[in-house]
């Protein structure tokens, strides 16, 4: 035989063996593609969505003690329903729309809270007739036709409003007060990015560039759902075979932070800053924070910024009665202890401490939202946090990074304060990341001094209806004596031209670690140390507060208090002081984490929801819902959000036909 001939022989049953390896592949392939539709467009559960549940506006509710009466219904053990089908920890907004996805396919729920009222962040409270939100300053993608606008109005049955900002509605100020330069951020597709090319001339590529980017990467986060969503083999055969990054863009910028992706867009430092001023909103300096994260943000509000009409507390008024029309119950002064499990080890029910006795209650379903941390290393027995699967998931995630929170109430109107309804985030410098990581290494009493980052907004000159209901916050609780004085004073002050107070609340950075010693302390009175190192963080901040809204002046303060880490544990159950849960820097998109990370968790019966689930924020929380939903209801509930939208688009088109 020839050479070559030996060659042919040995050639032939090869290439047949490579044709049957394609023809092999090509049926996988074909097995993916047919069951990834499947569980992308498949739908075997109930569908929240399936009916408008939207009704005609009824008159608003202004009165607090009627509010109240909604928001902070205390836990006793009549109140709670019989026969329930699942136990919510935690009224956080992923906790409260968890339960109403449930309800609206009439599932009964209790959903138990550790504070006096529901809400989470979503809360507010009142000090000195001063109503403040401590956690909603503003949320974007809420145009009409928008599948997360739509999905709020079911969840709301149709009640809660929304108020626009201003446009521009963020302003970036850098540098010091000698040399302070503002930026203005405008939202519109093309107005974005128009207004910055005017401010920075020159740098015309570099800004559709960061554009560019931004949209591609956020468009393709609808992987991170499907990780979540789908079974488990095949989220895996995803991502080892090195198909997802192939597939999405999201997770092929991931792993890129976001101080490299500027740095490679322009030599402006300036505008290097203005592309990432808004991580402050998911807590990571830019060269720790995932591009792909940052680019949600940015696209997040391309449309606009919208805040609740009536305050942040409207949000959860509105979605407790359909959670009680379907037998449920939102109850609060209800701290969960314990999960309990069944000698299966599978999660059947919670024990509330009430007083120095347990009760217990019963369900078949026990979901999650107090958090990842809360619930594998304080809710569930010892010898079931030492299972390998929960440790692998406690193992890739950590703490987010603590907050503080200045909360002032002012004498004045908006206009007499020059407040508009928008935000400003203020830095000491460009330079963000050595700004934050030095702040951050600092010892306390010399980081009281030097805060280098600072949110400000006004919740009142945002909300539309705070003239008209905050007589009656300042009101309650009055005798007869200071009603008089109250009425006498407002008729001295309307003719005076001076009737008005506003609000400010002002958010910043700061370690757990600074505060951690007075953590066990009572929360009114954590002793001196802690109240002078409060104020010297209030002074510091009071100084660029001060500076930046020249009409703003101390006689005009009436209230000012800080709420620090600890703070944060205390009302909202933060283990670490964290505002926005686990940390959210660049292994937080590693798409192992995502697919190990699920709603359900390694126990039977035990689900997660919320920010730890998904992502940080009012939409991050709100999608863990969805996904949670998802998991427990077996239908891919995200998708199910734009089939909503597209129907609700055409009964309003018909609508305005007619």
């Amino acid at each position: 035989m020839e050479p070559n001939e030996e060659v042919n022989a040995v050639t032939v049953p090869s290439g047949l063996g490579r044709g049957a390896i394609m023809i092999a592949v090509s049926i996988i392939c074909a097995a993916i593609v047919i069951f990834l539709l499947h569980y992308v467009f498949g739908g075997r559960g109930p569908d929240p969505f399936e009916k408008d549940t939207r009704e005609p506006l009824k008159k608003r509710v202004y009165d607090k003690k009627e509010k109240n009466k909604v928001l902070k219904q205390g836990f006793v053990a009549n109140r709670v329903p019989e026969n329930l089908d699942a136990i919510v920890i935690g009224s956080g907004v992923g906790g409260l729309g968890l339960a109403v996805l449930l309800a609206k396919v009439g599932k009964r729920v209790l959903v138990l809270e550790q504070h006096s009222r529901a809400g989470g962040c979503c809360h507010t409270f009142t000090e000195k007739g001063f109503e403040f939100d401590v956690g909603i300053h503003y949320i974007g993608e809420l145009l009409d036709h928008k599948p997360f606008r739509c999905m709020l109005d079911q969840m709301t049955n149709g009640q809660l409003e929304w108020e626009p900002l201003e446009n521009p509605f963020d302003h970036v100020v850098l540098g010091p007060p000698e040399n302070r330069r503002r930026y203005p951020i405008y939202s519109g597709r093309t107005r974005f990015t128009d207004e910055l090319k005017k401010c920075f001339p020159g740098e015309e590529k570099a800004i559709d560039e960061f554009m560019k980017l931004a949209k591609k990467t956020g468009n393709g986060v609808w992987f991170l759902a499907l990780l979540k969503i789908l079974p488990l083999p095949l989220a895996k055969f995803l991502v080892h075979t090195g198909l997802l990054r192939h597939l999405s863009f999201f997770f092929k910028m991931a792993p890129r932070s976001l101080t490299d992706v500027v740095n490679e867009l322009t030599e402006n430092k300036d505008l290097r800053a203005v592309f990432s001023y808004i991580f402050g909103t998911y807590g990571k300096i830019p060269k720790e924070a995932s591009f792909a994260m940052h680019s949600l943000l940015v696209t997040h509000y391309l449309n606009g910024a919208w805040y609740p009409k009536g305050g942040a507390s409207e949000i959860a008024y509105h979605m407790i009665p359909i959670i009680e029309k379907a037998g449920g119950a939102v109850l609060v002064r209800a701290p969960v202890n314990r999960i309990l499990f069944n000698d299966a080890k599978e999660a059947c029910g919670v024990s509330v401490m009430k007083g120095q006795e347990e009760v217990h209650i019963h369900a078949p379903l026990i979901i999650s939202d107090a958090g990842i941390f809360n619930t594998y290393q304080k809710l569930i027995p010892k010898d079931l946090q030492t299972m390998p699967a929960i440790q692998k998931q406690l193992s890739m995630l950590k703490h987010g990074e603590g907050g503080l929170s200045v909360f002032m109430g002012l004498n004045g109107t908006k206009e007499e304060l020059g407040l508009k309804a928008d935000n400003y985030w203020i830095f000491a410098e460009n330079n963000f990341d050595e700004l934050v990581m030095n702040y951050m290494k600092k010892d306390r009493e010399e980081a009281a001094k030097n805060v280098p980052l600072l949110f400000v907004a006004s919740p009142s000159a945002k909300d539309p209806t705070w003239e008209a209901r905050s007589p009656g916050t300042e009101s309650q609780n009055l005798n007869s004596i200071d009603y008089f004085i109250l009425f006498f004073s407002k008729t001295v002050s309307f003719f005076s031209f001076t009737l008005g107070k506003s609000t400010l609340s002002l958010v910043t950075f700061a370690k757990y670690e600074w505060f951690e010693e007075w953590k066990d302390g009572k929360v009114t009175n954590r002793g001196r140390d802690y109240t002078e190192l409060k104020q010297a963080f209030i002074d510091t901040i009071l100084e660029v507060v001060m500076d930046v809204f020249p009409k703003i002046t101390r006689d005009k303060i009436e209230y000012i208090d800080a709420g620090t880490p600890i703070t944060n544990t205390h009302y909202i159950g933060a283990p670490k002081g964290e505002i926005y849960g686990a940390d959210h820097g660049i292994s937080r998109f590693d798409p192992e984490l995502n697919i190990t990370v699920r709603a359900q968790t390694p126990l039977k019966n035990l689900y997660l929801t919320g920010q730890d689930v998904f992502l940080c924020g009012f939409a991050g929380a709100l999608a863990g819902a969805l996904t949670c939903g998802s998991a427990i209801l077996k239908r891919n509930l995200h998708l199910d959000t734009i089939a909503l939208a597209k129907r609700t688009a055409f009964i309003n088109t018909k609508l305005k036909g007619e």
